[in-house]
């Protein structure tokens, strides 16, 4: 992977793989499925470059190009965030009750169970994620949707754009919210200091939180403050004590645990 400005989000991973290569940056769990899946800085990145030379080199995205996603907080929507961010394109968030904004979209990225309903819509070049944590292909799919894990394989491992993004374009539109490039770095900065993250925190972050907050609060946050992710989608409640005790984790956003610091929160 090539090392962009840290004023770039791309540039973040790059600073964590330089900083600690090996060591867990992202642990994944979905307690309805049993999956735990740990990256490793270096890991990320890989996944990184093939997403984004998938991105580049087959559906055209570059600055000027908008990425819609239609993806579950997942670790592979984490790779996925970096990529596009990295071939200087533009994320579109939709919530499910504003999804008529994928026609603003030069391609969507979609889990599989999302599929169905996408495909009907006028949406633009439609890739499909099955979200396996074997990152097998699609099953049972027979729709125009292009299978991500199949084609992101043979990619290459470095990635380079053909343009270097530009700091002042557009990187994420939320809503009514637009931030630039730069702008994603800086709102991760201020709030990661606003909630008192801290170098080597290990971070607990609840699917309902994340989605609530949005990818700064639980990507970009914790990469500017030289933070880990433990990823809990579907948590069951009760799992969660021990689970941060077998982590190691440190902090908690959205989530109060015995022992665990709860970011943002102000003690009386």
């Amino acid at each position: 992977m090539s090392s962009p400005s840290g004023d770039l989000p791309a540039g973040l991973l790059a600073a964590t793989v330089r900083r600690d290569a090996a060591g867990p940056l992202v642990t994944y769990y979905d307690d309805a499925t049993g999956e735990r899946t740990e990256l490793s800085a270096t890991t990320l990145a890989n996944w990184v470059a093939k997403t984004a030379n998938l991105l580049q080199d087959e559906f055209d995205v570059g600055p000027g190009t908008t990425v819609a996603l239609a993806l579950p907080v997942h670790w592979q929507t984490a790779a996925v965030l970096l990529a596009v961010w990295s071939c200087g394109a533009t994320v579109l968030e939709t919530a499910a009750e504003d999804e008529g904004r994928l026609d603003e979209a030069d391609v969507v990225l979609a889990s599989q169970d999302r599929l169905a309903e996408l495909q009907t819509e006028q949406v633009p070049d439609l890739l499909g994620l099955s979200l396996h944590p074997l990152g097998l292909g699609m099953v049972g799919y027979a729709g125009p949707a292009r299978d991500f894990a199949l084609e992101v394989r043979t990619q290459g491992d470095v990635f380079v754009p053909y343009a270097a993004p530009d700091p002042a374009s557009p990187g994420l539109v939320v809503g009514e919210l637009s931030l630039t490039l730069a702008g994603l770095v800086e709102a991760g900065r201020e709030l990661a200091d606003r909630l008192g993250l801290r170098p080597g925190d290990r971070v607990l972050v609840d699917e309902q939180t994340a989605l609530e907050a949005g990818a700064v609060a639980w990507l970009l946050a914790p990469l500017t403050a030289g933070a880990s992710l433990v990823l809990c989608r579907r948590p069951a409640v009760e799992a969660l004590s021990r689970r941060a005790e077998q982590e190691g984790v440190t902090a908690s956003l959205g989530l109060r645990i015995s022992g665990v610091r709860e970011l943002g929160r102000r003690d009386d």
